[in-house]
């Protein structure tokens, strides 16, 4: 397989699975820590109107599903890559960073240090992670 297509079909793969993890551990995250009575997770509206009743633990669980999906993502990435390991697996990590700036955006009534451990620890540090975990299992 020409590398290009290989590094493309890698990008994509680490996008696809890492969403997938990431979308399972929220919804996983949901069951295990409900959120607050009242509150519809699929309106936002509903979301900002109750955020200040959630709890740390279940601002966790939305942290911690971004962090992993990001970090078997980019780790994806990193081991299908034919090149560029480090280079791809970061796109994985811009990629979800900017979904997360998008979620706090729509979420601007989130606690701020929710936020700014989300979007400073969740992405590219885990995308780095991830591709540093899959290089030193080739090597």
């Amino acid at each position: 397989m020409h590398p290009i297509l290989r590094n493309i079909l890698a990008v994509i793969a680490g996008i696809v699975v890492g969403g997938f993890v990431n979308m399972g551990l929220i919804i996983l995250g949901g069951k295990v820590l409900p959120p607050p009575a009242d509150v519809d997770v699929n309106d936002i509206a509903s979301i900002n109107a109750h955020i200040g009743e959630y709890s740390t633990l279940q601002l966790l669980a939305p942290f911690l599903a971004h962090a992993l999906g990001v970090l078997v993502g980019a780790f994806l990435t990193a081991k299908l890559a034919a090149s560029r390991h480090m280079a791809l697996a970061l796109v994985i990590g811009a990629f979800f960073l900017l979904g997360g700036i998008m979620a706090v955006r729509m979420i601007p009534n989130a606690p701020v240090w929710f936020s700014a451990l989300d979007l400073v620890v969740a992405y590219l540090p885990m995308a780095w992670l991830g591709a540093k975990l899959a290089l030193g299992t080739t090597r």
